[in-house]
């Protein structure tokens, strides 16, 4: 057998337990580094409500004193219809599932079940999926032409709040990164300009730095030149995490999608709280949303098809500090 001809579609519940939620909840999500909001009621709306910061009163007699309501914020996410196709032909598409198989140590492959074929074809295609919106939630831009377009990204949704003035923006020139030492000016730059808010939050434990590569990886020389016995070992090693200050440094690895994404800043840090980036998935709300998979006999080729929902949206401009080279 060269090839493989059970189609497949998950709509429904199968769509959500067996495709999408996998991959956009646990540690999956968390790998996102930001905010996933998965099958929220459309249209996808952030409650952000604002308590009284001062609510502790002097005890003077009975009675309500509790003045007015707790002020309420919204942000709606809006969500784009989607669409991801794939074709492979068909020998490649079975050795591309073959291997998925072959890779587990609990399968017999004297006796292949058509579950342990649909998990591998499910794996490959969620993959790409995957991948797909993690670089789109970044990259994204509706007015292109070609590229990631099906729904606009973080960095275009930053720079449109920087252009307003509404975010704090540092630019950096190369010649700034000439000495690793640079990256360390650039961190502190976001971080003495951030909303003292922003500060405030840094006990919760959700602040990140997310950069791009070319900072991360001056970041890692200037940690390897500290002359500390640690830092012969990282340099060795590697680092699994960097951090500054307690900050998780992220490195948001989009190089190669940033060369393709005319307008967007090539090299970039942003200062935030996780949960001020949100991404929201849903395949529920609308009829037609499924993932197809089958194969087609007159092209000899494995097709796969998904259709969703995505968005996603910077909750609040004043938490966000960002730095550009010029």
């Amino acid at each position: 057998m060269s090839y493989l001809e059970n189609a497949k579609t998950y709509t429904g519940s199968d769509l959500e337990t067996i495709f999408f939620r996998p991959m956009l909840s646990g540690p999956s999500a968390q790998e996102l580094g930001v905010r996933v909001l998965y099958n929220m009621p459309v249209p996808t709306t952030i409650q952000l409500w604002d308590g009284k910061p001062d609510i502790l009163q002097k005890y003077t007699q009975a009675g309500w004193s509790g003045g007015n309501t707790a002020t309420k914020y919204q942000k709606t996410i809006r969500l784009n219809r989607v669409k991801a196709e794939l074709g492979f032909s068909a020998a490649d598409y079975f050795s591309l599932v073959y291997e998925l198989i072959a890779a587990r140590g609990d399968v017999n492959m004297d006796d292949l079940t058509g579950t342990e074929l649909e998990q591998a074809e499910t794996t490959l295609f969620r993959r790409s999926i995957a991948e797909g919106i993690r670089a789109t939630m970044w990259v994204g831009d509706t007015t292109a032409s070609t590229g990631y377009n099906t729904f606009d990204g973080f960095l275009k949704s930053i720079k449109s709040l920087a252009a307003d003035d509404l975010v704090y923006t540092h630019r950096y020139s190369a010649e700034s990164l000439a000495d690793p030492a640079g990256t360390v000016a650039i961190f502190e730059q976001l971080w003495e300009n951030a909303d003292p808010r922003l500060q405030d939050l840094k006990g919760e434990g959700n602040l990140a730095f997310f950069v791009t590569s070319d900072i991360y990886h001056l970041y890692e020389k200037y940690l390897d030149g500290r002359g500390t016995e640690s830092a012969y070992v990282d340099a060795i090693n590697g680092r699994k995490e960097l951090a500054y200050h307690g900050i998780p440094v992220v490195d948001v690895r989009l190089g190669s999608y940033l060369q393709r994404a005319a307008g967007l800043d090539k090299s970039f840090a942003v200062l935030t709280d996780r949960r001020n980036l949100v991404l929201a998935v849903n395949t529920s709300d609308f009829p037609g949303n499924e993932v197809r998979m089958w194969y087609n006999p007159d092209q000899m080729e494995n097709r796969q098809r998904a259709v969703f929902m995505a968005g996603c949206d910077v909750l609040d401009e004043l938490l966000v500090t960002y730095a550009c080279k010029s």
